[in-house]
């Protein structure tokens, strides 16, 4: 029973996941969903800018604390290991929820592209960000990276090996083609306003911050000298550049 619960239990976290993901994309896309990232009740400035502070904040340090090995072997003496990544999945889909939820627009147009063709290059841009994201899933073990490897093993009474390093399509360019399609989807916009602007810098940071100075180093620690020779080889994030 309580491996049924555990297998429930990381299928729904799973399905909100995707949920978000795909709210996700409306929302800085602006399109589709009921509230994006231009829309809503309107505050003033200040106010504005404070509580979209503290909604970044939440997700930031949610999303790096529960990330860091020292945190994950904490959590598991309280639950099943097998449920420890679908525990961060669904806390984490939730913190984007609540930034969803209550996001304050700041609607002053920073700049705005007329052109239709423009727009659309734009557009085409911000998808192809998307499907560097959703690829580069599959290119380590999606699966895995969103807990359901882990459940379904439980459930079958395996234990899931530690995951084995390797360099796929992607990551032969960069080391963190995800967070390199976050970056291109974030910035490719054709009307950016000072809200979305605000949400796209302090993302591009801590995306930046969390990458260099935390999952890199977990990364050297676990992996070792393969991946330092890796680091060598394969900028972090911006392809074809030096080492950084």
């Amino acid at each position: 029973m309580k491996k049924i619960l555990a297998f429930t239990y990381g299928i729904l976290a799973y399905v909100i996941f995707l949920g978000a993901f795909l709210y996700a994309v409306g929302f800085v896309g602006q399109f589709i969903v009921p509230k994006d990232i231009n829309t809503g009740p309107e505050n003033t400035l200040i106010s504005a800018f404070i509580v979209n502070l503290l909604l970044l904040s939440v997700f930031a340090i949610q999303h790096s604390l529960m990330a860091r090995p020292a945190f994950k072997k904490w959590i598991t003496k309280f639950i099943s290991p097998a449920i420890e990544r679908s525990t961060y999945v669904l806390l984490s889909s939730l913190a984007l929820v609540l930034l969803f939820w209550q996001w304050q627009p700041m609607p002053y147009v920073i700049w705005s592209v007329g052109n239709e063709t423009a727009v659309m290059i734009i557009r085409g841009i911000f998808a192809l960000g998307w499907l560097i994201v959703f690829l580069s899933t599959f290119m380590i073990n999606h699966f895995e990276l969103f807990g359901l490897k882990q459940i379904f093993d439980n459930l079958k009474n395996r234990k899931t090996p530690s995951p084995h390093f390797q360099v796929r399509l992607f990551y032969g360019i960069v080391r963190h083609p995800i967070m390199l399609g976050f970056l291109i989807a974030f910035w490719a916009t054709p009307m950016m306003t000072l809200g979305n602007l605000i949400f796209t810098v302090m993302t591009t940071a801590y995306i930046l911050v969390a990458v260099k100075f935390l999952e890199e180093r977990d990364l050297r620690k676990t992996i070792g000298k393969e991946y330092e020779l890796y680091q060598k080889r394969v900028p972090m994030i911006i392809p074809f550049s030096n080492r950084a």
